[in-house]
């Protein structure tokens, strides 16, 4: 295969980046920390394979999926001062579960686009079927699994040899291009076709948002259950919690929810009292799967939460008062969410809170 297309035109290696390490098709694997039967595939792949790659991987997804789409919105990047080492963090945006064909064919007229700028990330995912994929804007391969021989039957299928020493472009100098910054001739001829704001990846990435109703999330939290975990859990709120308001839920939403929580809490919660019980509310049904959880399972819950619970006990005030907590008789350990208010109340809690009577405790 030849060196030039290897990497997609929105990543260029430096010509002088010290001893030239030859970087060629491969995965490695590895089993993802704190999980005994689930793997995360690392990949190259050459530039004019991913479009393929994706729409066969898609197949293992079932009926459903969502889209996971990585990039800039604003100017962050073009504003950044000349010396400055640390760059912007990309916004990440899901859409919800959608047919999946109904994503594919969505995508595929952006597709090139999207694996070509240097400054997109985009991902395909059902958490149901403990399956994603993900080519970041690195433009590296990701595969998270619960089945290594699906993925590594499928690398083998594609003649994408397993490596024990994969080289990444990380390993060596580079720099990222958008495809507005190149010059047309250097545009393979399907991309140079395309007018100027076709090939800004801020417009074509809102216009995909926009097509699949995807929401901005935060990535602050990371975890992966693998389809016997989920099931597990699903049983057990079947047997145990099917009169719970949350019981319809799916439980590593309700993880998710309760960290965008705290994050909204951590800076400024606008929503009111009943709102903010809501969301205290969702910890209540994590805490009820921990305890009703076997211990395996219950420690793998306890610190995917550990971290989003240490920044709310942190923001917390007036821990001396307690706000009223439903009667929950299945739970047996204390409920510290309940124990204060959290420090940046929005105008519409703060008020709530006065009409609740809580500053004149």
């Amino acid at each position: 295969m030849k060196k030039s297309t290897l990497l997609p035109i929105g990543l260029r290696r430096w010509k002088n980046d010290g001893p030239r390490l030859v970087q060629r098709e491969g995965f490695e694997y590895a089993l993802l920390e704190d999980c005994q039967n689930a793997y995360r595939f690392t990949a190259v792949a050459a530039a004019d394979r991913v479009e393929s790659i994706f729409t066969q991987f898609s197949r293992f997804l079932g009926e459903e999926a969502f889209f996971i789409l990585e990039y800039y919105p604003d100017d962050s990047l073009l504003l950044r001062p000349s010396g400055a080492t640390e760059r912007p963090v990309p916004a990440v945006y899901y859409s919800p579960y959608l047919p999946t064909e109904v994503i594919i064919n969505a995508v595929l007229p952006y597709l090139e686009r999207l694996v070509h700028d240097g400054f997109v990330g985009f991902g395909l995912a059902n958490n149901r079927k403990g399956l994603e994929f993900f080519y970041s804007e690195e433009k590296v391969l990701t595969f998270f699994t619960d089945n290594h021989l699906r993925i590594s039957t499928f690398f083998q299928q594609l003649g994408i040899p397993h490596r024990e020493r994969l080289i990444l472009p990380q390993d060596f100098g580079h720099d990222h291009l958008s495809l507005l910054s190149l010059p047309r001739e250097q545009l393979p001829p399907s991309l140079a076709q395309f007018s100027t704001d076709d090939l800004d990846a801020v417009i074509f990435c809102e216009e995909l948002t926009d097509i699949l109703n995807m929401y901005e999330v935060e990535e602050g939290l990371s975890f992966f259950l693998t389809r016997k975990e989920q099931e597990e859990i699903a049983q057990l709120v079947q047997q145990k919690l099917a009169d719970h308001e949350f019981a319809d839920a799916e439980f590593g939403g309700l993880l998710l929810d309760w960290s965008d929580f705290v994050t909204e809490c951590e800076h400024s919660f606008d929503g009111d009292l009943w709102e903010y019980k809501q969301g205290l509310k969702i910890r209540d049904t994590i805490q009820l799967v921990i305890e009703l959880a076997p211990p395996a399972l219950a420690e793998k819950i306890s610190q995917i939460v550990y971290e989003p619970d240490l920044t709310f006990k942190n923001i917390l005030i007036d821990n001396r008062k307690r706000l009223d907590a439903p009667c929950e008789t299945r739970l047996k350990n204390e409920r510290f969410w309940y124990q204060g208010v959290v420090r940046n109340q929005g105008c519409d809690l703060r008020r709530d809170l006065i009409r609740y009577g809580w500053f004149k405790r």
